[in-house]
């Protein structure tokens, strides 16, 4: 009797097919239009991801942004399917427990503007905030992640100094 062959696990998608979903889903007109816009709050819509990843289509009204977070042991990629987003980093990788306040070193900031059809993606641990800073355009985008977003931290800064200020689990944002 010939052996049977169990089935291979999924493997998990790499930075690259996050960022390549991504821009597939946002090149879909329909399901990007598709997205209700809301003048004073972000909207989301969650969807299927590649190989058991988490993937969200979300809009952002002018004016708005995430505040400094991160994504905790995830990686991830996000692309802008319409209007401009600005993405402020952190250069460097911060410890990842045991801490509440930072000094950031200086030259440790980056900012990125990414307009339709730009993305990129992160690695884990990756601190940053995104914003739409237009006065009076929607911008919409798309977002994936792996594995499935365990939790986000959340932080304040001032100057140079960066502050953690809470965890959400997935319950706080689905």
């Amino acid at each position: 009797m010939p052996a049977r062959s169990t089935p291979a696990a999924p493997t998990a998608p790499t930075v690259a097919e996050l960022l390549d979903f991504a821009r597939r889903t946002a090149a879909d007109a329909e399901l990007v239009a598709s997205l209700p816009l809301d003048p004073e709050g972000r909207t989301w819509v969650r969807l299927d991801g590649p190989a058991g990843s988490e993937a969200w289509l979300i809009g952002w009204p002018p004016g708005t942004g995430t505040g400094w977070h991160d994504h905790a042991d995830s990686v991830g990629a996000f692309l802008t399917a319409s209007g401009t987003l600005k993405e402020h980093s952190l250069a460097a990788r911060l410890p990842t427990e045991g801490w509440k306040t930072l000094e950031l070193a200086e030259g440790i900031d980056r900012s990125r503007e990414l307009t339709e059809g730009q993305g990129r993606a992160f690695g884990r641990h990756h601190v940053h905030e995104v914003l739409n800073e237009s006065a009076d355009e929607h911008a919409v985008s798309v977002h994936a992640y792996y594995p499935p977003l365990p939790r986000i931290r959340r932080y304040s800064r001032t100057g140079a100094v960066l502050r953690l200020e809470q965890t959400e689990v997935p319950e706080d944002w689905q």
